[in-house]
């Protein structure tokens, strides 16, 4: 009876406890196909859902204390609802001339997307549209936020900065263990048989080869920093040429309708000399201005949503939205001395930054080529058990376990294959130094070429602004009183009201094209100019 009643107890538990199976079974399977199992059973994500822009590379400012490892209780498991931190992605120590990270850098790494950040990424929301007439410093930032290219870039940024700590630690330890099955097989000692050997070894490196390998490891981190840095260069100026793009066709929609206006008080001029016995020819004509002004509206305002269209793009925005533009542009004057320009660049261009890390690591692969002469270490530990049972063939047999510490080097003697290593690393360092003089000598081409469009278009726009278009306003008013006085004819009114819609729209297209010229130089130089 009481067997029974332990049977149902046990029957009841399973049955009670299956769900809780289920559910046990569902996340290890989950885990073992979504990442690394941690040793809390967990695993880690491989990719992140959010991400903050990193600010520039400063290895200087930060002491080795701050930057302790990472702990693997830090590390959020999946079934945590944790949201990713705030922390932006670089690293942010320096030791030796080697980057580490800090664990709050690098913890949103592992922490997975919840089920609200994949539906808004999935979804975007109606609701939230794009304010009408920002700044284009506005949409720069939203598009640096967003742009998949400068995300990109900063885990690949977190990525560099995990090759740290693999390139200084030591290699792994092997550990062997041997034994005898047989015992007519095993071998036999004056303190008895040999029954089990077991044996741990580790190869300890040259010590300045570890180093150095960080170091390089260091190098690379900065060299994906300027890749950030540049491609935030490069979505900075296709915002710009985009938004202005936009802004000229928004500029010149407003000029033609302005201009309907005026073709309008035409008409009635018209037609009222033509009540007085004038020339029906000149409504006619009126008439079909305005039909030639609706169908340059109709093709700039085509132009104006490919333009918006361009502009969504780099935003990330969905398909419906039309960003708009500020009606007028903060356009800065164009800097006179190249030489400023030029020692800016020296400074701040992200490609001249990341050929001089590259030259650095380079530096770098030459001297652990160098060091490759230098012998490694292995040392071993060794112990082995001895019987003294009756199969033993010592008649002094004691059991006695073996003890023993090995240490051992390699040689190396092969000097031409030393050597070839040595020739190619410095092969490689004059080439990136050649690299980096040629992309110095375009970058200053660029620059100068650049320098002179501003200043030619500068020049241009004070003509027409000040000069061109005040004085066919001019022109304009008087024609229209010598039409409205019988002194002219329609044609030459025609006339000029067109070459005043000509020159106020050469003007928005000078203003649009003086301020992506100086987006242009902006990111060539690397820095505000």
């Amino acid at each position: 009876m009481e067997q029974d009643k332990k049977a149902m107890h046990r029957r009841s538990w399973t049955l009670a406890n299956k769900p809780a199976q289920r559910l046990v079974l569902a996340a290890t399977i989950a885990a073992s196909a979504t990442g690394c199992a941690t040793p809390g059973g967990g695993a880690t994500v491989a990719s992140t859902t959010k991400t903050v822009a990193a600010p520039p590379l400063d290895v200087a400012s930060v002491s080795p204390a701050d930057a302790p490892s990472v702990a693997a209780n830090d590390v959020p498991q999946p079934h945590e609802a944790a949201e990713p931190l705030a922390a932006p992605v670089q690293p942010v120590g320096f030791n030796d001339g080697i980057i580490v990270a800090s664990p709050t850098d690098l913890a949103h790494l592992h922490s997975a997307p919840t089920a609200a950040d994949q539906d808004s990424a999935s979804s975007p929301n109606p609701d939230s549209q794009t304010p009408t007439g920002q700044s284009v410093e506005y949409f720069v930032d939203i598009a640096l936020a967003r742009h998949p290219k400068i995300l990109a870039a900063r885990q690949r940024v977190a990525a560099a900065t995990n090759v740290i700590p693999q390139a200084r630690a030591l290699p792994d330890p092997t550990f062997n263990n041997t034994f005898w099955p047989l015992h007519d097989n095993a071998i036999q000692t004056a303190a008895g048989r040999v029954a089990n050997q077991m044996s741990v070894n580790q190869k300890v490196p040259y010590p300045e080869k570890l180093k150095t390998q960080a170091v390089i490891a260091s190098r690379e981190v900065q060299i994906a920093q300027a890749e950030v840095d540049a491609i935030a260069r490069e979505i900075t100026e296709a915002v710009r040429l985009a938004y202005y793009e936009v802004w000229f066709a928004t500029r010149a929609i407003s000029i033609v309708t302005e201009t309907k206006d005026l073709v309008a008080d035409l008409e009635q001029v018209a037609e009222a000399r033509y009540r007085s016995g004038g020339s029906q020819q000149d409504v006619l004509r009126a008439r079909l201005e305005t039909d030639r002004l609706d169908d340059e509206l109709v093709t700039l305002t085509k132009q104006q949503q490919l333009a918006q269209a361009d502009l969504a793009t780099l935003l990330q925005q969905p398909l419906g939205t039309f960003p708009a533009t500020s009606s007028e542009l903060d356009i800065r004057d164009t800097p006179r001395q190249l030489e400023e320009l030029v020692a800016l660049a020296e400074q701040c261009n992200p490609q001249l930054q990341g050929l001089g890390w590259e030259i650095q690591r380079d530096r770098g692969k030459e001297r652990l080529a160098c060091l490759q002469q230098y012998p490694d270490i292995n040392v071993g530990l060794a112990w082995g058990l001895v019987s003294d049972n009756n199969n033993v063939l010592s008649p002094v047999a004691n059991g006695n376990d073996q003890l023993s510490f090995s240490i051992g080097t390699t040689l190396p003697i092969w000097r031409d294959k030393i050597n070839a290593g040595v020739r190619e690393a410095a092969h490689r360092r004059s080439s990136t130094t050649r690299r980096l003089e040629a992309e110095r000598d375009e970058l200053y081409g660029k620059i100068r070429r650049l320098v002179v469009q501003a200043e030619a278009l500068n020049q241009q726009r004070d003509i027409y602004q000040n000069r061109i278009i005040p004085r066919t306003e001019s022109t304009l008013k008087l024609s229209i009183a010598d039409y409205r006085g019988k002194r002219t004819d329609f044609f030459t009114l025609v006339e000029t009201y067109r070459e005043l819609l000509m020159f106020e729209t050469q003007l928005a297209r000078i203003d649009a094209t003086l301020a992506g010229t100086l987006a242009q130089l902006d990111r060539t130089v690397g820095c505000g100019i």
